[in-house]
């Protein structure tokens, strides 16, 4: 069984930092494609970062494209996202996410197993 366990939300202020981390057990996490999503109150769940197994190749979202970087250490299973010069609108639950394809999806379908996400809160 495939589990994903986020942790590293909190409550920041506006222009702080926070990283999150995901660790993936049960499966191969060497070989695997990992995406980092958002859902806000209220709204759909958004793509906003992911790494391909090697970190060669990586993708984010326009809206927080040169604040928050993916990275990865398989060795430890695990995925971090830091998020830095944190605004209001970061605000959300944050998910992070495995599948099984090679390269990075941004869609919610492409992503088979998914944690429980953690809250983060920028306050203004």
């Amino acid at each position: 069984q495939v589990q994903l366990v986020e942790s590293g939300g909190g409550l920041v202020q506006a222009g702080g930092s926070l990283r999150l981390s995901c660790v993936v057990s049960g499966r191969t996490f060497s070989t695997t494609t990992m995406g980092w999503f958002r859902q806000a109150p209220g709204k759909v769940r958004d793509f906003i970062a992911g790494s391909t197994w090697n970190g060669g190749s990586t993708n984010y979202a326009d809206s927080v494209k040169g604040r928050f970087t993916i990275s990865r250490d398989n060795a430890k299973n695990t995925v971090y996202l830091q998020m830095n010069s944190l605004k209001p609108e970061d605000t959300a639950v944050y998910y992070c996410a495995a599948r099984t394809g090679s390269a990075v999806g941004t869609a919610i379908s492409q992503y088979a197993y998914w944690g429980q996400g953690t809250q983060v809160t920028v306050s203004s």
